[in-house]
């Protein structure tokens, strides 16, 4: 009688077939539910195309890879200095070219001063230009991509900020009431050149 109690009240679950070799399932035995388990739960890669992104206005693209290291590289302050030093040394060569054309050295009465003698004087006078606006303008994007990185801000102080280190570090090298000058005025002008572009 015992024995009839027990096998009444046992239950035991019958066990699952065999897999096939080659079928990996990670949590159920029925395939379907194994592959409805796996894309809910499991760690597999999404796709990207899965990925809801709410939009305002436009189309919305994600950025690729590519696109996010071109876009680093272009952000960081090494590569806004390479560039402000290119234009700048483009704009002096356009300002000198354009200065010793219209205001030349003229020699004195007594000697004449041949084309040759011009036109070197010319080289030399743009390269000088070309050479100052290079250095300034790489100092000043380095100097300010420093100080907007350490502070975290993109605003009017940082070219503030930035004009002052720069005028002051180009009139240091006339002396100290100099560099307090160059750094003043440098600040000013950059201080209303970017109140200037931020409110046009």
């Amino acid at each position: 009688m015992r024995n009839n109690r027990k096998e009444m009240f046992s239950f035991n679950p019958p066990k699952p077939p065999p897999t096939p070799e080659g079928d990996k399932r990670v949590f159920m035995n029925d395939p379907d539910m194994d592959k409805i388990a796996v894309h809910l739960v499991g760690t597999q890669q999404r796709f990207r195309e899965n990925i809801i992104i709410p939009r305002v206005m436009g189309p919305v693209r994600i950025k690729t890879n590519d696109e996010k290291l071109m876009e680093s590289v272009m952000e960081s302050c090494i590569f806004k200095s390479f560039m402000s030093c290119v234009m700048g040394y483009g704009l002096g060569a356009a300002i000198g070219l354009f200065s010793s054309s219209v205001n030349p050295n003229v020699a004195s009465v007594e000697k004449q001063q041949t084309a040759r003698e011009i036109f070197k004087e010319m080289k030399m006078t743009t390269l000088g230009y070309a050479k100052n606006f290079a250095v300034v303008g790489c100092v000043f994007s380095a100097v300010e991509c420093t100080i907007e990185t350490y502070r975290g801000k993109s605003d009017w102080r940082n070219g503030s900020y930035a004009g002052g280190v720069t005028g002051g570090l180009i009139g240091l090298r006339a002396g100290l009431k100099a560099g307090l000058v160059g750094a003043a005025g440098f600040a000013a002008f950059s201080t209303a050149i970017d109140y200037y572009m931020h409110k046009s």
